[in-house]
């Protein structure tokens, strides 16, 4: 952000008064204006933390997305309006492990609110693309591990509740319901991929946390934790060699990247492409559901 940025927000932030603004529902095709003041106002950086915020604190919270359809949280930067907006929230949930450049300016502009890092208590992976890579607390991917995703949503549940201790009970319940409902995720991931292959090639590094959980071998195309790396004649020629000597037949890609690279590497080995997605774009689909998509991916490309 720069010099000349930073100066309107807190031009704005000391000057004009805060104001209504439109923020996205669960679905993000519907606005709708925040006026009661008896809710927690919760912001949450990215949809996997939105479903989770809304799980949690249900009608007890006004939940925001902060990210809009279709761009990618590894992208977005905030807009003078939607700093308005955080700094009128009760609480930011955010992944952390540098997946949200923003939120130094956000602290050093003086929100008063609670930063949530639901990364707290997770063992962080360093990224062994670190030269190149914009995160540089690690790999922030955690979110794609339902152990991890656990522990999100716990946090989540103690942030609601040390901001709003009334409502503990009613917040602690439904974070333990729903990951029981991760747990039972978790096993079923466990369970289908036991006996199977374990090299896989993604599109790019983002599956390091939920390969170390179940015991699988992450390859990739992009060598970088973001979508965004350079593919070169020399990378495909190394993606090609790597598919055949491990005989992987299945080269995946994501739903906001153009497949022509995966496409290319699946025509030289008599393969095909298939999705894996980083849950990083807003669906129709849930978490679980989005979760469940990739592993019968998985299946039909390690069983």
């Amino acid at each position: 952000m720069n010099i000349q940025i930073k100066m309107a927000i807190i031009a704005i932030l000391i000057v004009i008064p805060l104001t209504s603004v439109f923020v996205y529902t669960t679905n993000t095709n519907q606005l709708f204006t925040n006026n009661d003041n008896s809710k927690l106002k919760v912001i949450s950086s990215f949809n996997p933390l939105h479903e989770f915020s809304q799980i949690v604190g249900q009608e007890k919270i006004d939940a925001t997305l902060l990210v809009p359809v279709g761009v990618e949280p590894h992208d977005w930067e905030p807009t003078i309006k939607d700093v308005q907006q955080m700094q009128k929230s009760d609480l930011i949930v955010i992944n952390g492990i540098g997946f949200e450049n923003w939120v130094d300016d956000l602290t050093e502009n003086d929100y008063q609110g609670t930063i949530v890092n639901t990364s707290k208590g997770i063992v962080i992976i360093k990224s062994i693309h670190d030269e190149n890579d914009s995160h540089e607390s690690g790999d922030p991917h955690i979110w794609l591990n339902p152990i991890y995703a656990k522990k999100q949503v716990e946090n989540i549940a103690l942030a609601f509740s040390n901001t709003d201790p009334e409502n503990r009970e009613f917040y602690m319940i439904n974070a333990a319901k729903y990951s029981e409902e991760l747990h039972e995720l978790d096993l079923k991931i466990r369970n289908e991929l036991s006996a199977c292959s374990k090299d896989f090639i993604a599109f790019h590094d983002a599956f390091s946390y939920f390969a170390d959980e179940y015991d699988l071998n992450q390859h990739t195309i992009v060598q970088t934790t973001d979508s965004h790396g350079e593919v070169t004649a020399k990378t495909l020629e190394n993606v090609i060699s790597k598919a055949r000597t491990l005989n992987i037949k299945v080269i995946f890609s994501e739903e906001t990247v153009n497949t022509k690279t995966s496409q290319i590497i699946a025509n030289e080995i008599g393969g095909k492409v298939l999705v894996l997605s980083p849950l990083e774009i807003v669906s129709d689909d849930n978490y679980i559901s989005k979760m469940t998509q990739n592993l019968e991916n998985l299946k039909e490309a390690l069983c």
